[in-house]
């Protein structure tokens, strides 16, 4: 492969992460303004399967404005983002759609933009030194 398709390939990459990490803070910032909030409780732990099975994914159950009980696991996984089992946490949806439900903290809110962030700039970096080799 060429230094000039390898720069390509990571920008295209990076450009697509970027956009994702965007996507995310709007998304973010739409829930902390308008989200509805509601308690909701961690009533299960399951095995990842992304990591073998060695991180537990909290389940987290919440009752919405309709009264239907929605359950739901976070996207942001790994270590030290286990949520112990019956531990009541704050949930933050979008009007009508309870299938958006984020844990109202900061790991789990942000988490997803600030992986696919950094993963952008990794991208980025690495198109940089592949253009700077030439």
């Amino acid at each position: 492969m060429s230094d000039s398709v390898g720069v390509a390939v990571c920008g295209a990459v990076a450009l697509f992460l970027f956009g994702f990490a965007v996507r995310e803070t709007v998304v973010v910032r739409r829930l902390k303004r308008a989200g509805i909030r509601t308690q909701g409780v961690v009533v299960d732990n399951t095995r990842d399967d992304w990591s073998d099975g060695h991180n537990l994914v909290p389940v987290i159950a919440f009752v919405d404005q309709q009264g239907h009980r929605v359950e739901f696991s976070p996207h942001v996984r790994g270590t030290g983002m286990n949520l112990e089992k019956g531990l009541d946490v704050q949930v933050v949806y979008e009007d009508g759609k309870p299938h958006t439900a984020r844990v109202n903290m900061r790991k789990y809110m942000m988490g997803s933009a600030m992986w696919t962030l950094l993963g952008g700039v990794a991208f980025a970096g690495a198109g940089v030194l592949l253009a700077l080799k030439n």
